[in-house]
């Protein structure tokens, strides 16, 4: 070839030249750039020859990024309002490019050897340690970083700051330090502990050790998602790394705890074994988002996030339902497509359906498969396949010498295992069930129908959506769990075809399918199946766990979406939730009953909204009663309190709003020194910010460094003031980025969008700053799909749905084409049904059942 193409976007190459090795003379080469596609060849006088080695040499330069990604820009403020600069990176997806010139693709893993010169006020960061620094002169130094391992070039990473660090040494012996900013450096240690607990817990767990010397974590001031898993340099916003014992709440302690096993998790699931492709995206992802689980179970218990898990399978299926939606893997061609690969099918729904193959083959057996698969494919990449193959033919050895689960683990073993345990003797095929849930869109929903003893079972796709096309096509591999009246021990039964047949023992009172929601699908019981699930919630709700209410909780309400069941009996459903006590099920009602206010608040509806809000407040009422205003409790509890008081105030509970008052006028007459209790902090910022003069306090603390780790807290209580002005500020210096980091305005946006009083004023806003955000954030990125939409979730009328699609039309045909725009549409389209359909049914119940 005479050319050769590498990625290049916003480099000024000034020279490029090639050698064919020693001796031979350097040739100039002359460059091409292809701006639209982000390349540049570089032609050569002669034919570069097959099987020769040629060395180039490219001089370029470029400014550092005003955006997130690329080599960029930050900036801070010290404590006493110096502002400092430093530079980093944010390489993934397609951003290397804009640091150097290079085959910027995941397939292409290389070694990185890096120098990077800087002032003697700074110090340079890379993936690797620093091997050597030589003065270049008084004022120059050039750091020489140790030569990587073999690696993508997303994975790249350097930081030029002046940051302050700690440090730890894991048990073996690799050095694991947190770099912040100089006045947080105290606000370090707990990300320091959990980093080198969640190391080990993971070298150990895949029996393959951390190949890199050390880990260095970073908070970074401005970062536009949660973090990256670069090799050896992982990168956070301050917000999932910064954690102050005196000042943070639980709610934070469990989000850093989670994103650090994340992104370690990905130096093995991403890092070490890379996908392919793009397409594949949640084989780093949906993993990474599933081993959060695992790790943290083991090395926190006390954070008992396993209560947690159900909910992102809740979040991924929202999206998934629509028409919209993408196949788990699905193919991606240009940057923008790559980006939009980033959303909760790759990571959530992904987690969700690893889940539920370790429930199917057992942790064991799954285990033995992933150690499988890391280890023969470590420095390579990797397709979906891959995976599965590795997870098929996995006989993993039982402790007590009897083998005594063995049969049931052992794909090729003929001999029958107990009942409790999948169908017996047949070959597990592991790649023919896997494939039916990431080529396939959607999910399914399984029907069930008890006649006496006979459980008859049908599967179809779970579609929302006006004109949802039958998907007669759609068939899923569905590993099914039941428990019933008779019998809590889980029975298993694999359904691979559109119909079949359980038969029990003998007959029962009630029946529960996808125990603790483990499965990836929903579940509708006709005839009295519901009515006795019902009951059974009314009469005795422990007799099941708190995660099969939840499930039930929100599987009824998924079913009254598609008309398969009415509001009236979803609403029945919700009477009992006056006695539950746990998290999870609160939560899912919270979360289904919510969004119905708000969509009822968003009309003028003579009362029936206001009537919603005293029920929904009278289930939780005497719960809310029941909270202690303080910090005690396990981790469960007090997320149970930061969101319940939190609703209570927002919704102007008068007895929540005038214990807040009061926390807040005591905390602004100590001029924001008194401490307050980490989780109700929300709640009593939320109801100061209500008065003019207590939002302009907040705002006055939310610009000092000691509130750093309650910003966003403040942002949210700033966000429900009901001033248009107060609103309209919030959200101009989210976009200027002085006051308010550019990196929060997503989540300001649609917390306006969701007030009564900026719901007109987020949607102009979006209008008219359109062009800004696709430069600041990126087309296809979550932060844009986060604002289209977040601010577009609560429109219900057709007038909305004919603004949303005019302005959405009128924009080039990237913008217009985005998934987050046709999700927008198709759930505006959704609410308008779902308000047609039930309003009037609502505005009866509450009469008939309540007030």
């Amino acid at each position: 070839t005479r050319a050769v193409i590498l990625h290049s976007k916003r480099l000024q190459i000034t020279r490029a030249t090639v050698e064919a090795g020693h001796g031979h003379p350097v040739e100039e080469a002359r460059v091409l750039e292809h701006q639209a596609l982000e390349q540049v060849a570089l032609l050569t006088p002669e034919p570069l020859q097959a099987g020769h080695s040629y060395t180039l040499h490219i001089q370029y330069l470029a400014n550092l990024s005003q955006s997130f990604h690329g080599f960029y820009k930050s900036t801070y403020r010290t404590r006493e309002g110096e502002l400092r600069v430093l530079a980093a990176t944010q390489f993934e997806p397609t951003a290397a490019r804009m640091a150097f010139p290079c085959f910027d693709e995941p397939a292409f893993k290389a070694k990185f050897s890096i120098k990077i010169r800087r002032e003697p006020k700074h110090h340079a960061l890379s993936n690797m340690p620093i091997v050597k620094s030589v003065n270049i002169n008084p004022w120059l130094i050039e750091d020489h970083f140790g030569t990587t391992v073999k690696m993508s070039t997303y994975l790249v990473a350097f930081i030029i700051s002046d940051f302050k660090s700690i440090s730890k040494i894991t048990r073996r012996g690799v050095q694991i330090s947190v770099y912040t900013v100089p006045d947080k450096i105290d606000q370090a240690d707990y990300a320091l502990d959990a980093a080198v607990k969640l190391l080990d817990f993971y070298e150990n767990y895949f029996s393959i050790p951390y190949p890199l010397p050390k880990q260095d974590l970073a908070a970074l001031p401005d970062f536009q998602s949660g973090a990256m898993e670069n090799w050896g340099l992982t990168t956070y916003r301050e917000s999932a790394l910064l954690y102050d014992p005196e000042k943070s709440s639980a709610s934070s302690k469990l989000w850093i705890t989670m994103i650090i096993a994340h992104e370690l998790a990905h130096q093995w699931f991403g890092n070490l074994v890379t996908m392919e492709w793009w397409n594949d995206l949640w084989l780093n992802e949906g993993f990474a988002k599933f081993m959060e689980f695992v790790s943290v179970s083991a090395t926190h218990p006390e954070l008992r996030v396993e209560d947690y898990f159900l909910r992102r399978c809740f979040d991924a299926m929202e999206v998934d339902a629509l028409n919209s939606s993408h196949p788990i893997s699905t193919p991606v061609e240009d940057p923008a497509q790559i980006l939009e690969m980033f959303d909760d099918v790759s990571y959530e729904k992904g987690s969700c359906i690893l889940n539920m193959l370790r429930d199917y083959l057992t942790a064991d057996t799954f285990k033995a498969g992933l150690v499988q698969y890391l280890q023969k494919y470590s420095y390579q990449n990797t397709k979906n396949e891959d995976l599965w193959n590795s997870m098929t033919n996995i006989c993993p050895t039982v402790g007590n010498g009897k083998n005594e689960q063995g049969d049931g683990f052992c794909r090729s073993s003929q001999q029958s295992s107990s009942s409790t345990h999948w169908t017996k003797g047949e070959t597990r095929d592991v790649r023919a069930m896997m494939d039916t849930w990431t080529l396939q869109t959607g999910f399914p929903l399984v029907t069930v129908t008890v006649r006496g003893k006979n459980v008859h079972l049908q599967q179809e796709r779970y579609l929302k959506g006006v004109d949802a096309p039958s998907c007669t096509g759609h068939l899923w591999h569905i590993p099914l769990t039941y428990i019933t009246s008779k019998s809590n021990t889980v029975q298993r039964f694999l359904m691979t075809t559109k119909a079949d047949v359980i038969i029990l023992p003998e007959e029962v009172e009630w029946i529960k399918f996808n125990v603790d929601m483990n499965g990836y699908y929903i579940v509708h019981y006709e005839d009295d199946g519901w009515d006795r699930l019902i009951n059974l919630l009314r009469e005795n709700h422990t007799a099941i766990s708190s995660n099969d209410r939840a499930s039930l909780i929100n599987n009824v309400f998924q079913l009254v979406s598609i008309n398969k069941l009415s509001i009236s009996k979803a609403f029945d459903l919700t009477l009992y939730l006056k006695h539950e006590r746990q998290v999870m099920p609160v939560l899912q009602g919270m979360s289904e009953l919510i969004p119905i206010y708000r969509l009822m608040e968003r009309r003028d509806m003579n009362g029936t909204e206001q009537q919603l809000k005293e029920y929904i407040i009278s289930l939780f009422k005497d719960l809310i009663d029941a909270q202690s205003w303080s910090d005690e409790g396990s981790m469960s509890e007090r997320l149970l309190r930061d969101s319940l008081l939190l609703f209570a105030c927002v919704h102007r509970y008068q007895p929540c709003v005038d214990k807040a008052t009061g926390y807040f006028t005591e905390w602004q007459k100590s001029n924001g020194t008194l401490s307050l209790p980490a989780d109700v902090k929300t709640a009593v910022y939320a109801v100061g910010a209500q008065t003019s003069e207590g939002w302009d306090f907040l705002l006055s603390k939310y610009r000092l460094p000691s509130f750093s780790v309650e910003r966003n807290k403040i942002e949210l209580a700033l966000s429900f003031s009901s001033s248009k002005d107060k609103l309209q500020w919030l959200m101009d210096q989210g976009l200027r980025g002085d006051i308010i980091r550019t990196q929060d305005l997503p989540f300001i946006i649609v917390y306006i969008s969701k007030n009564p009083s900026g719901y007109h004023l987020a949607w102009t806003f979006l209008k008219e700053n359109w062009k800004k955000f696709v430069e600041k954030f990126e087309l296809g990125s979550n932060s844009i799909a986060t604002i289209v939409t977040g601010v577009t979730s609560r429109y219900s009328t057709v007038s909305q749905l004919a603004q949303v699609k005019e302005f959405f039309s009128s924009l080039d045909e990237q913008s217009a084409q985005l998934r987050c725009v046709q999700q927008a549409i198709e759930t505006i389209e959704d609410n308008i049904q779902w308000m047609d359909r039930n309003l009037e049914k609502v505005k009866t119940w509450l009469q008939s059942n309540h007030l």
